[in-house]
């Protein structure tokens, strides 16, 4: 009962200067609006850019050969050829932390169907263990290719949305042939849509093929020593046969000197790169560390000589993103947190004006029996209603604002349950340590000086 006659009494005590109240609480209402604005909106912004990794393959690494040098002139990355399909296959067999790895090729060609044509962002060469690797398994149509097409290098292909809305329009994709660099393949799926990646590249404008394909068919490339994007070769083949014949050699001569500067590694075949999916996105350090051992091993690298391959991994691209997001949402909460300070220092003021105003009332409690924790309690409780109040209108104001952004500006909001908990317990909080001086103070007051206040 005594708990509730304090905070019937404070309550009373506030309704008698509503405007003034108002005011004061307005500092506090700004601050937990800015505050439950700016964790929305952060936590819309870290859930999208989540998204657009996921979708691009959060636990995926790609292994990429490395660089040549000659006469002291680095080539850069992929000069170097030295991936090849066992090393795919060595990956996925030795690898326990890996879940999938998918031989890569790539090509630039235009693509055309009828009389309409297009130059996709990627032509890939892959194998069917691609799909797994990027969460590509749900098709929109049709299905992917099978590991037999791979082996004789089967003219089939998947399409992206993009692709099939350049060149089919509002027509089923499914069966029909494209020219690709005049070679006829038959559509037999077509992907999901996952719209742009973080570089704002479509993802959608993709053809997928199978790797011996891309390679033999359509880029002409054969044996290790050139990149497969842009090149061609004059080497034959017999119909049916995957690999280029190796009677004639492919390489010149080359002086003790060239063989120094430019040692050149003879392989069978190789790949552009490698992609692997790990089994989580927590194990992309432990599946690196098994990845660079076996390579190594297979290409023999001595010890202390470099990688001849590079290992990329977007788990190290997501952290980046996630900490700068999650640097710039803690910037605006600390702005957003000088308003609540400002607000906690008005309330302070007006509660010191409050008791400055009613000494005599103060004084007539105690002279009839109140202590000093009752006066106490009683302003500390009218200095917690007023952050409590502008708290709640907070609260509202700033989810009302986040979806407003979200509407005007079509930006991705987040409703966080975290940040309301955390506003209400900041308001309350704010309550008690700029209320409690006034309070002390007011509790502190004489009876008999009270009383002869004027």
């Amino acid at each position: 009962m005594k708990t509730y006659r304090t905070i019937r009494t404070a309550l009373r005590a506030l309704r008698r200067n509503p405007m003034r109240a108002t005011l004061t609480t307005l500092g506090i209402i700004i601050g937990v609006g800015a505050v439950i604005a700016m964790m929305e909106i952060g936590a819309g912004s870290s859930a999208s850019i989540q998204k657009t990794i996921a979708s691009m393959g959060a636990n995926n690494l790609s292994i990429r050969p490395g660089g040549t040098s000659s006469g002291g002139v680095n080539m850069g990355a992929g000069s170097m050829m030295t991936l090849t399909p066992g090393d795919c296959e060595a990956i996925i067999r030795d690898c326990p932390s890996v879940l999938t790895a998918a031989p890569q090729t790539r090509a630039r060609t235009q693509v055309i169907y009828g009389d309409r044509n297009w130059v996709p962002t990627f032509i890939y060469g892959s194998s069917p263990a691609y799909f797994e690797a990027r969460g590509w398994t749900n098709l929109t149509e049709g299905q992917i290719f099978d590991d037999h097409d791979v082996s004789v290098a089967g003219r089939v292909c998947v399409l992206g949305q993009t692709l099939v809305k350049k060149l089919f329009d509002n027509e089923s994709p499914i069966g029909k042939e494209v020219r690709v660099n005049n070679v006829g393949m038959r559509v037999v799926g077509v992907l999901s849509s996952k719209g742009a990646n973080m570089m704002g590249m479509d993802q959608d404008d993709i053809l997928i093929a199978p790797w011996t394909t891309i390679k033999y068919r359509i880029t002409g490339s054969s044996m290790g020593g050139v990149n497969q994007s842009g090149s061609s070769s004059s080497a034959t083949k017999k119909r049916g046969q995957i690999y280029p014949s190796t009677s004639t050699s492919l390489y010149p001569e080359q002086s003790a000197t060239q063989q120094t500067n430019t040692p050149i590694q003879v392989r069978f075949t190789n790949i552009d790169e490698i992609l692997v999916a790990s089994r989580s996105e927590a194990d992309s350090d432990r599946v690196i560390q098994e990845i660079t051992s076996l390579l190594r091993q297979r290409h023999r690298i001595r010890t202390g000589e470099p990688d001849d391959f590079s290992i990329r991994s977007m788990a190290d691209l997501s952290q980046m993103l996630s900490s700068t997001t999650t640097v710039m949402t803690r910037l605006l909460l600390c702005v957003a947190m000088i308003s609540l300070l400002v607000g906690g220092v008005g309330i302070m003021n007006i509660m010191l004006v409050s008791v400055t105003e009613r000494t005599r009332e103060i004084g007539l409690r105690m002279a009839v029996g109140a202590q000093a924790r009752n006066i106490l309690l009683q302003f500390l409780v009218e200095a917690v209603i007023l952050c409590m109040i502008g708290g709640a209108i907070g609260i509202a104001l700033g989810h009302g604002g986040s979806l407003l952004v979200r509407f005007f500006l079509r930006w991705p909001v987040k409703t966080s349950l975290t940040a309301i908990i955390a506003a209400v317990l900041v308001s309350a909080t704010v309550g008690i340590v700029f209320g409690y001086y006034p309070a002390w103070r007011a509790s502190r007051l004489d009876p008999i000086e009270a009383l002869r206040y004027e």
